[in-house]
Order: C-alpha cells, then structure tokens, then sequence
C-alpha cells in the first residue's frame, strides 16, 4: 500500500516514484493510494494534481513555494490530446493584486515555482473516463535563457498593469507565453486590488497560466 509517501529524500528519488507511476490508468494508482476516483472532473478540477502530488510525497500544498520545497522543483500535470498536445493552460501560482511595490521578477512567486518544473503528462481527452486516463513518463524541466526572457517580459508587463491600477484591463490576450485570467472556484469571490487612482477596489482573485504554445514547445524540445 502507497498510502502517503513520505518527501522524497533526493531528485532521484522523486524521478524513481516517478517512473514507477508512469503507464498506470488514474484509476490504478488511486487504488494503490486508497483515494476515491471522481466520474467526471466538473467539480474536481484540482483532483489529478492532488493525485499526483500524493503519489510523489509532494509537501507544499497550496503554499506560495514549490511543491518539493527541498529539492527546488515544482509539480505540474500536463493533459495532452491524442497528438500529444497540450489541452489547456498550466497554472502557476495566484498573481499579487495587492502590497506589490517593491516586487520584481527575480523575486516573484512565478520565477520561483518555474526555476525548476516536474512535467507530469497525463491523457486529458474528456471522452476518456477518469479511471482510465494514463499517466505518462515525467520529466525535469528547466527554462532556458530565451524562455526566462520571454517569461519575465510578459510577467513584468501585467505586474505594471497591476501596479497601475488597471487589473480590469487585463484579459487573456496580454502575454506572449503567460496570460492572467480569473482564479476562483467561482464568480462571487472577490479580493483587494489597486484600483485606477490608487484606492483599494474589490475585484476577482486572478492567477498566471502558462499559454499552450509555451507548453508545447517544451515538450518539442523533450522528443528531439
């Protein structure tokens, strides 16, 4: 029985739990783990991460740091199609709408949780039942110069529009290869945010998704 695995005590520890998951239905490894399998994901939209995260002995939770505190490395499922595309955006980490002066890139939330990314790829097409789905054979990744770049353009980009009270503004066409959009499990949640003369203004929690053409091009960069 797997049940809670402890930290992994070195990356090649993790990356051993980690081949030992790959080619395993949802359904199978949710057995192992004595969780229960959704029959949809409507209402359980974090379910494959938690998962994951259980199998692997990942401690952060929700904090604002990696979810391998101690290796440095962060968890993200990828949900491919049946051409091994992405199938939807990646969430990072929530974005800071408020007490952001001060804030830069090389101390930001989204550099910290992408210096160092486990890629855990999973079958996404809905027609497949959850319990069905396969978990593929993760990998490390490590943003390269020109994707720290192009990352750190977009970040610093919508920080500005933030810091200039112009959160409103911002919608999912902004970024090159990260995007803010709205973070709640629903419309009525609201948080403080800058409004334009500088007053607080209620507004939707927002969260950075890496955009799918940023994704895919990771994973080209694995299978050549």
């Amino acid at each position: 029985m797997l049940n809670k695995p402890s930290s992994p005590a070195n990356e090649t520890a993790l990356m051993a739990r980690v081949t030992a998951i790959a080619g395993l239905t949802f359904g199978e490894l949710a057995e192992q783990l004595n969780v229960a399998v959704p029959n949809n994901f409507k209402r359980e939209k974090g379910w494959t991460g938690q998962l994951i995260e259980l199998a692997l002995g990942a401690s952060a939770g929700s904090k604002p740091q990696q979810d391998f505190p101690d290796l440095g490395i962060e968890l993200k499922t990828l949900p491919l199609s049946y051409n091994n595309t992405p199938l939807e955006t990646t969430y990072v980490c929530y974005a800071p709408l408020t007490g952001v002066s001060g804030l830069t890139w090389e101390n930001s939330n989204v550099k910290n949780k992408l210096q160092k990314v486990l890629w855990i790829p999973v079958q996404g097409e809905r027609e497949i039942v959850p319990a069905d789905k396969l978990i593929g054979q993760g990998f490390i990744w490590q943003p390269n110069a020109s994707e720290l770049s192009l990352l750190q353009q977009d970040w610093e980009e919508l920080m500005d529009m933030i810091c200039l009270g112009h959160v409103e503004k911002i919608n999912a066409r902004i970024g090159e290869v990260m995007q803010i959009r709205p973070k709640a499990a629903n419309g009525k949640a609201l948080t403080d945010a800058i409004g334009e003369n500088g007053s607080k203004i209620l507004t939707r929690p927002r969260g950075f998704y890496l955009r799918k053409n940023f994704t895919s091009n990771i994973l080209k960069q694995l299978f050549s």
